[in-house]
């Protein structure tokens, strides 16, 4: 939502954050790719099997083999043994599963971001519609709703000006 605000275009999944930033802009002001929740949940009931993906999209195996073997991390190659063990074996939030669609997403930023005037109009879009993650509100919501405290009317004097 920060990044919304200081203009940045947003790639992701529908949910969390997302679901909220796209009913203030619009989906299409968004790059949103992947599974929604039905999906999810049809997938939950016939399971979800990293190994396949693994297995069928070679893009996909080069780089999780890349990380498995240190490639990125030449001095300590088991640094991230753990990650890719729980992409593999422990994944409750599918990431494979979302691989291709994701690589067809960034496909549509990298075009949008080559014609200017649509990328910029649609950078507007999401600053303008942006107001209702502002800290002002969501001061005001939490104060309300989670600390259960109310307004004060009471001025505070500006610092410059000495309190009696």
């Amino acid at each position: 939502m920060k990044f919304m605000l200081n203009g940045a275009l947003t790639i992701g999944t529908m949910d969390g954050a997302n679901v909220e930033m796209a009913e203030e802009a619009g989906e299409d002001n968004l790059f949103i790719f992947g599974m929604r929740v039905e999906d999810v949940d049809a997938m939950d009931k016939k399971g979800y099997n990293a190994k396949d993906y693994y297995d069928r999209i070679p893009e996909l195996r080069e780089v999780i083999n890349q990380i498995r073997d240190g490639r990125f991390s030449p001095g300590e190659p088991d640094l991230f043994k753990d990650v890719v063990n729980m992409l593999m074996h422990h994944d409750r939030f599918k990431v494979f599963a979302d691989y291709e669609a994701y690589i067809k997403c960034q496909e549509k930023v990298d075009q949008l971001y080559m014609n200017l005037r649509e990328w910029t109009k649609k950078v507007i879009k999401n600053i303008a519609s942006s107001g209702k993650f502002s800290s002002d509100r969501t001061i005001s919501e939490y104060a309300t709703e989670i600390w259960g405290v109310e307004p004060s009317a009471v001025k505070i004097p500006p610092p410059n000006i000495p309190r009696e």
